[in-house]
C-alpha cells in the first residue's frame, strides 16, 4: 500500500506540473470581445513598439510557442496567433519578452544559449544509452552491466531536467519582468484580468520544466519496454 501511494505521489510530482500548465492555458483560452486584437497582432505591435529590428512574428505548429533567436522569429501556435483570449495575449507577450531579452543581448540570455543545447545533447545521449541496453546485454551477457547502463541513461535524463531548471530564470524574466509590466502599464488588460494573466504567465514560464519532468515519466516507460526486451 505504501509503495502504491509513493508511486502515485511521484507520478503527481512528475506529471502534475504539465497537467497544471495545460489546465491554466485552457482555463483562460475563452475568446473575449473586449480584447481588440489577436495574440499575433499584439506580438507584431509590441515588436514595432520596442523597435526590435529584424524580428517578426509568425504562426507555427500547435503547442510550440517559442522565440527563435537564430531566425529572429516570435513563433506562435494557431490558438495563440489567432486567438483573442487572455491566454493568447499573455503567451504572445511572454514570447516577445524573449525577443526583447535577446535583442538587448541581456546577460540572462546566456542561460538558454549555453544550457538548452546542453540539455538536448544530454537527453539524446541518455536515450541512446537506454536503447543500447538490449545490445549490451547480448554482448556482455551480464545482467549487472545492463543495470549499470540503465542507471547511466536514467541519470542522464535526470540531468537534462536539472539543466532546464537552470534556464528557468530566463523564462521567469520574460513573464514577470517583461510581459506583465508591458500588459499592465500599457493598459492591454483590465485590472480584474491581472490575476488570470499572472497565472498564464506563470504557466508559460514553467512550460519547459513541466515538459522535462514529463519526459521522466516517459523514461520509466522506456525502461519497462527495455526490461521486457532484456528478459
Amino acid at each position: 500500500m505504501i509503495i502504491i501511494f509513493a508511486l502515485i505521489l511521484l507520478c503527481t510530482l512528475i506529471y502534475g506540473p504539465q497537467i497544471w500548465v495545460r489546465y491554466v492555458m485552457k482555463k483562460h483560452s475563452a475568446e473575449l470581445s473586449n480584447i481588440p486584437g489577436t495574440g499575433g497582432e499584439l506580438a507584431q505591435h509590441l515588436i514595432k513598439q520596442f523597435q526590435l529590428k529584424g524580428v517578426d512574428a509568425e504562426q507555427t505548429a500547435p503547442n510550440s510557442d517559442h522565440y527563435d533567436d537564430n531566425d529572429k522569429k516570435v513563433r506562435l501556435s494557431p490558438s495563440i496567433y489567432n486567438g483573442k483570449s487572455l491566454t493568447a495575449i499573455a503567451v504572445a507577450a511572454h514570447e516577445v519578452g524573449h525577443a526583447i531579452q535577446f535583442y538587448r543581448q541581456e546577460q540572462i540570455t546566456h542561460l538558454r544559449k549555453k544550457f538548452t543545447p546542453l540539455a538536448k545533447t544530454i537527453e539524446k545521449i541518455s536515450i541512446g544509452i537506454l536503447f543500447s541496453i538490449p545490445l549490451v546485454t547480448v554482448i556482455f551477457k551480464v545482467p549487472h552491466v545492463a543495470l549499470l547502463t540503465a542507471l547511466v541513461g536514467a541519470s542522464g535524463m535526470l540531468a537534462a531536467v536539472l539543466v532546464q531548471l537552470i534556464v528557468l530564470p530566463l523564462e521567469w524574466d520574460a513573464s514577470f519582468n517583461k510581459a506583465l509590466p508591458i500588459l499592465v502599464e500599457g493598459n492591454y488588460i483590465h485590472r480584474e484580468q491581472e490575476t488570470a494573466v499572472k497565472s498564464v504567465l506563470r504557466a508559460a514560464a514553467l512550460t519547459y520544466v513541466a515538459a522535462a519532468l514529463a519526459d521522466m515519466l516517459r523514461l520509466w516507460r522506456w525502461l519497462a519496454i527495455l526490461r521486457g526486451a532484456i528478459r
